[in-house]
């Protein structure tokens, strides 16, 4: 009798460790993901006073755990106060401790979110149609609050970079080239064309910052408008920048095509006409009277890459620049050698239009 006890004895550790190894796997194996390859969304809605339980089987119907009486044993076990009503999205590739964490914490996903992405180098009518595009507001809507003069003396007083400058009778549209270019995520569709102008200002306050002691920003904004579509990198921009500096130093017209288009209010998508270039607008800097002149105002949105060209551009000696259809960018000295190089790239079929 006295040996048989310890194999009795070997016999109940064996059967506890097995119990134990046994109930930890499937304690491991219940709280894992149900498929950890997955990266679909799914979208769950989980309804004001539901119970536990009833929101175990509505993820289990959604096959986002792997057994419900598991679930409400592990929010039980993990003391969870209370899970909030509300819609998820989630994957099947989360853990049940991560679903647990976020059904305890709430969220503010909300599937009438709409995104709208502004493009950089684009002007307030683009912006326009992209906003009537994705939202109630109509383009005439978005336009008559760009152009709304006393709305406008508000945000100058609210935006340090907004100056009285914008609100010269010559310029077209007073935020052109202050609306910072990004994708911006809005409650719904029907968000006011004021919301979303002063959180794009927002963010304009935010690439700007570092330039906060920097004196008329205007001009800045300004030249980087022109720069982000004469260059397509910030070391070219930056050299664009340093021939613009040149020809205002000499005294010379910038001569920027970018800046006619803009006068003119068409798209830059042929060749203008000798009459069009000639075209006397405060925008033109190809007009007689913009000698040594940026234009009045910005002439499109404006990247971080024209910024930061703006304020530090690259020094040099040239006069002139042109690029061909592909955007490389050559630089010359005097006109005689502008000339050459513009007739040599027409004459190779690489010109832009």
């Amino acid at each position: 009798m006295i040996k048989r006890k310890p194999k009795l004895l070997l016999i109940v550790i064996i059967i506890v460790v097995v119990f134990i190894s046994s109930g930890l796997g499937m304690y491991i194996y219940l709280s894992s993901p149900v498929n950890k390859k997955s990266d679909a969304s799914i979208e769950v809605v989980i309804k004001s006073g539901s119970s536990v339980k009833q929101i175990a089987k509505e993820l289990k119907q959604k096959n986002l755990i792997k057994n419900t009486l598991f679930f409400q044993f592990y929010v039980k076990l993990s003391n969870v106060n209370s899970l909030k009503a509300t819609t998820y999205v989630f994957k099947k590739s989360m853990s049940l401790k991560e679903i647990v964490k976020s059904l305890e914490e709430g969220n503010s996903y909300n599937p009438d979110v709409i995104s709208i992405t502004f493009k950089e180098g684009k002007r307030i009518t683009d912006y326009a149609k992209e906003i009537e595009k994705k939202t109630t507001n109509t383009y005439e809507d978005v336009i008559a609050v760009m152009q709304d003069k006393v709305y406008i003396k508000t945000l100058i007083d609210k935006y340090w970079f907004l100056t009285d400058k914008i609100l010269d009778e010559n310029i077209y549209y007073p935020l052109e080239g202050y609306l910072a270019a990004n994708t911006y995520d809005f409650a719904n569709k029907n968000v006011a064309v004021k919301d979303i102008v002063e959180t794009m200002l927002q963010e304009m306050d935010n690439m700007l910052k570092k330039y906060k002691n920097y004196s008329d920003i205007h001009s800045y904004i300004t030249m980087a408008s022109l720069v982000e579509l004469e260059g397509t990198n910030t070391e070219n921009r930056k050299m664009i920048v340093g021939v613009f500096n040149n020809r205002i130093d000499a005294k010379m017209n910038l001569g920027s095509d970018v800046s006619t288009y803009y006068a003119l209010q068409v798209p830059m998508t042929s060749d203008l006409t000798a009459e069009q270039f000639g075209f006397v607008s405060p925008y033109n800097t190809r007009g007689a009277n913009m000698i040594g002149k940026l234009p009045i105002g910005p002439i499109c949105s404006i990247s971080k890459s024209s910024l930061e060209a703006s304020f530090n551009p690259t020094k040099n000696d040239y006069l002139y620049f042109v690029a061909d259809k592909y955007g490389n960018i050559f630089y010359t000295k005097t006109n005689a050698e502008h000339v050459a190089k513009v007739n040599e790239i027409k004459e190779k079929g690489d010109w832009l239009w």
